[in-house]
C-alpha cells in the first residue's frame, strides 16, 4: 500500500496532523507499507514529481489549512487535478463551529472531481496566527459592546490548544474508520 499524504500548513496544525496520520499509516498491517509526505509549495521530497497529474499512491490524504471559509490555492490546484483516487481530507480551522467547519469541508469537497472517492474527512480546531487576536481586540477597542468580538477573543484563547490529544485521537478514529 502506498500512501500520500500532501498538505500546506501556516501556522504547523495541520503538519501536526500530516505527522499523525503519517505515524498511523506506517504502523498498519500489510505488506509493501510505503508513506510517501510532500508539503505543497516545498521542494519535492519522497519520489512525489509534481502537484499535477501522476502516477498515485493507493491514498490521498489531503490536508490543509482554512483560508478565508476554503484551503488555499496550491490545495485547489492538487485536489482538481486528482483524478481515480482514494482520498481522504483533514484540515484545521481557527474556528471550533461543526456548522462552519461542515460548510468549509462542502466547499473543499466541491473541488474533488466525482471519479475520485472521498474516503473520509476530518476537521479540527486549529491555534491561529498571534495577530488574529490584535484585529479582534481593535473591533473590541472600537465597540466594547460587540458580542461577535467577544466571542471571536475568547474562540481565539480557546484555540491555543489545539490541535490537542483529543484532536489526534479523534484524527486517528477517524482515519482508521476510513482504512475499514
Amino acid at each position: 500500500m502506498t500512501a500520500e499524504i500532501v498538505y500546506t500548513s501556516r501556522t504547523g496544525n495541520t503538519e501536526l496532523l500530516a505527522e499523525e496520520i503519517r505515524k498511523l499509516a506506517e504502523s498498519l498491517p500489510g505488506p509493501d507499507r510505503n508513506v510517501l509526505v510532500r508539503k505543497l509549495g516545498e521542494p519535492e521530497k519522497n519520489g512525489l514529481e509534481s502537484d499535477g497529474p501522476a502516477e498515485r499512491g493507493d491514498w490521498i490524504f489531503a490536508g490543509f489549512w482554512v483560508d478565508r471559509g476554503d484551503c488555499g490555492g496550491e490545495m485547489i490546484r492538487f485536489l482538481e487535478s486528482l483524478r481515480g483516487q482514494r482520498v481522504f481530507l483533514f484540515a484545521t480551522a481557527g474556528s471550533g463551529s461543526p456548522d462552519y467547519q461542515e460548510k468549509v469541508m462542502n466547499r473543499v469537497l466541491s473541488h474533488v472531481d466525482a471519479s475520485n472517492q472521498v474516503a473520509g474527512t476530518f476537521m479540527c480546531q486549529g491555534k491561529m496566527l498571534p495577530g488574529v487576536r490584535g484585529k479582534y481586540e481593535a473591533i473590541l477597542q472600537r465597540e466594547p459592546e460587540s458580542e461577535q468580538a467577544k466571542a471571536r477573543i475568547r474562540n481565539f484563547d480557546r484555540a491555543l490548544f489545539h490541535p490537542d490529544q483529543e484532536d489526534l485521537e479523534a484524527l486517528r478514529a477517524a482515519v482508521r474508520r476510513a482504512f475499514v
